[in-house]
């Protein structure tokens, strides 16, 4: 008779163990997290409010100009633009309201230098935007002229 040796008591399995040990160190672990991502403190909310409270973009109208294009030969060409131009903050719109004269004496003088073929298609008007903003940022420091929208733009 070969009797089986005396087995201790029964083996604890190791998913006990497991879940007695590294649920509390996981659950733990994850409420720091929240904790330092501000979701027990109320920074989340601060955070939300903050978002909230950043400006909008102001458009700033500016007069129609109408210019005449530097056109070869003895065919005349003109360029009617009416155009806005986009600030991040209203303290920047009211430095461009208050350098208007200069930001209207650099578009015109500018669109009387430009030739009818420079502005054909799409990649005359994306050079004209950039030259135009350009020419807006420098009329009226610290302001930054972020876009300027095309209201109308007819060349004759």
């Amino acid at each position: 008779m070969t009797e089986h040796a005396t087995e201790g008591p029964p083996r604890k399995s190791r998913g006990r163990l497991l879940l007695f040990i590294a649920l509390p160190v996981v659950l733990a672990a994850g409420g720091a997290g929240a904790w330092f991502a501000g979701l027990f403190s109320g920074k989340a909310a601060e955070t939300t409010t903050a978002a909230a409270a950043v400006e909008k973009p102001v458009f700033v109208d500016m007069p129609d100009i109408v210019a005449n294009l530097n056109a070869p030969g003895r065919r005349s060409s003109y360029i009617k633009l009416r155009s806005k131009l986009e600030v991040p903050r209203a303290a920047d719109a009211r430095a461009l309201q208050e350098a208007m004269p200069r930001l209207q004496d650099l578009f015109t003088t500018y669109l009387r230098e430009v030739r009818p073929e420079e502005l054909r298609g799409s990649a005359g008007t994306y050079r004209l935007r950039e030259e135009l903003m350009a020419r807006a940022s420098l009329a009226a420091p610290p302001a930054q002229v972020t876009d300027v929208l095309f209201v109308e733009l007819l060349l004759q």
